[in-house]
């Protein structure tokens, strides 16, 4: 995925994140996200190594996501806008007094649902568009991470997409399974209506939960 990261915090109080990834993302969020002053834009933009994080900062709430440099603006910030109108939605005012992570177990699927969305679905592209704020979008500068930390303060962002990767490889095995069981079933069925005798139906499985059949009709 391009975004890889998401969190709603009421300043630092941290209500509902999701991670693509391991490492210490949360960390370094939480960190920009304290030394973010009060009067901050409302968008904004911090580069740290191959990522930029994106933060929407609205009705009392931050907003962010971290992205890879490669992704653009424009996608992160529609993820961001759609978040914000899912989040305030559902929980309004109760997230200007809501304990940490009280939204978590809930909306944490939801970040990770539109993260997939927005890094993958053409049509994601075109909210910004529609709403009219490619050119807003555009004028917002994306300043080093260094510029909010006292001086002689450094975050190293580390990432492992390794978890990532897993989790592709796990949905591609589980579609593959799927498929072999569908064409298991369709190859049974021709050999009984076509009245075939003693035919030997091999299906290949890695996992043997496919059994060879001996049909005798």
């Amino acid at each position: 995925m391009a975004i890889l990261y998401a969190v709603v915090a009421r300043g630092t109080v941290v209500l509902a994140e999701f991670s693509a990834v391991t490492g210490n993302t949360g960390a370094v969020a939480r960190r920009i996200l304290e030394k973010l002053p009060e009067n901050a834009d409302s968008r904004i933009c911090f580069s740290q190594d191959r990522y930029i994080f994106h933060i929407l900062r609205s009705d009392g709430l931050s907003f962010l996501c971290m992205a890879n440099d490669t992704f653009g603006r424009r996608i992160p910030f529609s993820y961001l806008e759609d978040i914000h109108m899912r989040f305030m939605k559902n929980y309004g005012r109760v997230a200007h007094y809501a304990p940490a992570y009280a939204m978590n177990d809930e909306f944490s699927r939801v970040l990770h649902q539109q993260m997939e969305f927005f890094s993958s679905n053409p049509s994601a592209d075109t909210l910004n568009r529609v709403r009219g704020e490619v050119g807003e979008i555009r004028t917002i500068m994306v300043e080093n991470i260094e510029k909010i930390l006292e001086r002689g303060d450094r975050i190293e962002l580390l990432v492992d997409k390794t978890a990532t990767m897993q989790d592709g490889a796990f949905h591609f095995k589980k579609q593959s399974k799927r498929l072999r069981r569908a064409l298991w079933m369709k190859n049974a069925k021709l050999l009984y209506l076509s009245g075939i005798q003693d035919k030997e139906l091999v299906v290949p499985s890695d996992n043997h939960f496919l059994p060879t059949l001996n049909w005798t009709i």
